[in-house]
């Protein structure tokens, strides 16, 4: 592996630090921000050139940007899915006429997009998507079905949906991968789903025979570019992400140390290993990006960061002894009962080792894909 930051990123590091510095504490809502990002370029770093209004960055620019990103206590992005998970599907699957349609305003901050996969008969397993899209007499498809789980719908101005083209096909045959507008009064409808932390981040999403013009990669090959698109999933932006959890890591230590509890050698020792275990999780993101992967890393780092996340949420409460099972206000009918940052994490992160492709789903793609291990017969419970 050869992965380090030389003179031209530093460089780079203290440009992007100098912006953030002066533009992240006048962001106002998460849309304002979007397109102040494109504006400047910072959209789309990894994209290379293209004429799409995006700056062109090195790999190590990139890790530069998204760990600089995270330390700058910036807005949580709105347009993630558009940067990070379409953008390259299209550099790689889609027509000329389709990245010229919609990279640029994904660049921009103009347009967002959310992500139609997961369904409430299906969950992780995308081979079992119900969805389906028939053909229209002008040529384009009429998108009907349900998704859940779908992430910023509200916020989204389109969807890359999964769905069935073909009418009797079963699992990852037949299905396509297409584009569909949101704003279709009477045809698309979002519902916001309440979680136990009292947000509503996730969505289901109705489709009633909604208009969708393009589809990624020809009729039929939404299982390839859907599975394409996961493995994009897991890049740069996890080296980030693993910025967050390092700030979080510290909070919960602080909170371990203010309650005496860092006095006790089993909870100190599961501290320890957070730590360690967040550092293996930064060599092996350094060393997928350097390209020594192999083809199971995305799932290998789902695994990793995915099982991290949730027992730090454990710790963040139980760190705080029976303190960590009292809110920071008192219930009462008229308002809710309040939770902490502890207790957000601790429900929250309830919910990594089975969004964006569960922890079963991961070992059977690295059991079967990598290992060429048997296929578990059919019928087995």
């Amino acid at each position: 592996m050869d992965f380090a930051f030389g003179a031209e990123d530093e460089v780079f590091r203290l440009e992007v630090r100098a912006w953030l510095s002066e533009h992240v504490e006048g962001a106002q809502d998460r849309r304002t921000w979007e397109r102040a990002l494109g504006k400047a370029g910072w959209i789309g770093l990894g994209w290379g050139e293209g004429g799409f209004g995006n700056r062109v960055a090195t790999l190590t620019q990139q890790v530069v940007w998204a760990e600089e990103y995270a330390r700058s206590g910036a807005p949580g992005r709105s347009g993630h899915i558009g940067e990070k998970l379409l953008a390259p599907t299209l550099l790689a699957h889609g027509s000329a006429e389709q990245k010229a349609r919609f990279l640029p305003p994904i660049a921009l901050g103009e347009e967002l997009w959310c992500q139609g996969y997961s369904e409430p008969g299906a969950g992780s397993d995308l081979a079992w998507v119900r969805t389906r899209a028939e053909r229209a007499s002008d040529g384009t498809f009429r998108v009907t079905g349900q998704k859940i789980w779908t992430s910023l719908a509200h916020e989204a101005d389109w969807c890359f949906v999964l769905a069935r083209t073909e009418p009797e096909s079963r699992r990852h045959h037949g299905l396509s991968f297409l584009l569909v507008p949101m704003d279709q009064p009477g045809r698309v409808e979002v519902r916001p789903i309440r979680q136990m932390t009292g947000t509503s981040d996730f969505n289901e999403v109705f489709f009633d025979g909604a208009h969708a013009e393009h589809v990624v990669g020809g009729e039929g090959a939404g299982w390839e570019v859907a599975m394409s698109l996961l493995g994009f999933e897991r890049g740069v932006s996890t080296l980030a992400q693993q910025i967050g959890f390092a700030g979080e890591l510290a909070r919960v230590v602080g909170a371990a140390v203010r309650s005496g509890a860092v006095k006790d050698p089993v909870l100190r020792d599961r501290l320890v290993r957070q730590w360690a275990e967040l550092r293996v999780m930064r060599w092996n993101a350094l060393r997928t990006l350097g390209g020594s992967g192999g083809p199971g890393a995305p799932s290998v780092a789902k695994l990793l960061w995915g099982g991290w996340h949730q027992r730090l949420g454990e710790l963040a409460v139980l760190v705080r002894g029976a303190a960590g099972g009292v809110g920071p206000g008192e219930w009462s009918a008229a308002a809710p009962y309040e939770l902490d940052e502890a207790q957000q994490l601790f429900l929250f992160s309830r919910a990594d080792t089975i969004y964006g492709g569960s922890d079963q789903v991961q070992r059977t793609i690295i059991a079967e894909r990598v290992l060429g291990l048997p296929r578990e017969p059919k019928g087995v419970v």
